[in-house]
């Protein structure tokens, strides 16, 4: 090596780190990239993507030529370093440590940081085009690659580190996938990413949390006069009424109005029409999640149920309306809806009807009021104060200052909040 011209060396040298460089490179933007992106892209025919999803289903080959790669290229630098040094200053102790130092400054900077910074930052675009070099190289360089990975699987085994079945595919929980979301900007519109995160919220809810409290449930009692119960379903906004005897809690079923179209053109409606058209209930267990119900009234053909608790009791309804008006946003004006644009004044207050939900509460004010025990403003106040407060009492629940405005039917009305200190 000797006869080689220095000039000669030190180009050879620097071909060297470039391909350290590569390597450096390579194996942090393939470890990098986005493996959906990439699967995606393959799928509609682009080559390199095809290239680099291969490579990354063989994460212990990818990696095996990529080192060996690098590790040969620096052993070599490492080499030609030293003799460079003794040339130029001669069969002195210090050369050597002169060259090792020089050597390991140019692998930091020039090998290392700089291609794998530029690595992380570009991952996806290298990595369609990376995979045009590595594939052909590990073509060529398999059977050392191959003998090498023969003794990483045993070491691996026994360290208790061996690759499940499937890792190479990235599996995103749904609290990453969420963040994916919240994080797409302009790729994807507001309302469309609204749904989207409504839609993770399903598994955690249940219909206790989205139905309508027994106390609104508008219903008809079959045995009220029949002039009374056709008033009643001449000003009904709904379809499907519920129907009792005698006690609230007695639900004979439910009518749906257009079977009584006929019998109401002939003037006909009497009680026995009612029982004859009347289905019978279909009662839900408070605790159901809401995309199990969702299954449930399809698989039943159903559109409305009865929430009822643990011991049989009537707490609310549910319809199929309740469930898409989680993912697509509120429709409908129901006595506990506020329109979707509750917010706070200027001077930080709001007026707020006590039926409406904490969860939508906390959503819309940015506000934390527990979600564990009721879901209602007025349940909460209640149960804070053990008793139905007057008008004009101030209370502090879950730290938001709030007024009692207007109480109504052992029931609160409507509360003043007030903006809680720091938001």
């Amino acid at each position: 090596m000797d006869e080689i011209p220095l000039s000669a060396q030190f180009a050879a040298l620097a071909v060297l780190l470039i391909c350290s460089a590569f390597f450096s490179m390579s194996e942090t933007a393939m470890m990098a990239s986005n493996r959906i992106r990439l699967r995606h892209m393959a799928q509609e025919g682009h080559r390199g993507a095809r290239l680099a999803t291969a490579l990354l289903g063989k994460t212990d080959q990818l990696l095996g030529v990529i080192l060996l790669g690098n590790t040969l290229v620096n052993s070599v630098a490492a080499m030609l370093t030293g003799n460079i040094a003794l040339q130029i200053f001669g069969q002195e102790k210090w050369a050597l440590e002169i060259g090792a130092l020089f050597v390991t400054f140019c692998l930091l900077v020039f090998s290392e940081i700089t291609p794998k910074v530029a690595g992380a930052t570009y991952p996806d675009w290298l990595a369609l085009r990376i995979g045009y070099i590595l594939t052909p190289l590990l073509r060529v360089a398999y059977p050392v690659v191959w003998l090498v990975n023969l003794f990483v699987q045993p070491l691996l085994s026994l360290l208790r580190l061996q690759p499940k079945p499937g890792h190479e595919s990235s599996r995103l929980s749904p609290e990453e996938l969420r963040s994916v979301v919240l994080e797409s900007g302009r790729f994807i519109p507001q309302q469309h990413r609204s749904i989207l995160l409504n839609l993770f919220e399903l598994e955690q809810l249940t219909v206790e949390d989205i139905m309508t409290p027994r106390g609104e449930i508008e219903a008809i009692d079959i045995a009220a006069p029949i002039e009374n119960i056709k008033a009643q379903l001449a000003t009904s906004f709904h379809t499907r009424v519920m129907v009792f005897e005698n006690d609230p809690a007695n639900v004979v079923g439910v009518l749906h109005q257009k079977r009584l179209l006929a019998e109401a053109f002939a003037g006909e409606i009497d009680h026995t029409a009612l029982r004859e058209r009347m289905s019978e209930p279909y009662f839900i267990p408070a605790a159901t999640p809401i995309y199990t119900q969702l299954q449930f009234f399809r698989e039943n053909r159903q559109r409305m149920g009865l929430v009822v608790d643990e011991y049989g009791e009537i707490e609310g309804l549910v319809t199929l309306e309740d469930i898409i008006e989680e993912l697509v946003g509120k429709f409908t004006t129901r006595q506990s809806d506020f329109g979707g644009s509750l917010s706070w004044s200027h001077d930080g207050v709001v007026l707020v009807d006590g039926s409406a939900s904490l969860r939508e509460l906390n959503r819309m004010l940015n506000l934390e009021f527990p979600l564990d025990g009721p879901r209602t403003l007025n349940g909460l106040i209640v149960e804070h104060l053990q008793d139905i407060p007057e008008v004009g009492v101030g209370v502090r629940v879950g730290g938001v200052p709030m007024e009692i405005v207007q109480t109504q039917d052992r029931k609160i009305k409507m509360v003043r909040l007030h903006r809680p200190a720091g938001e």
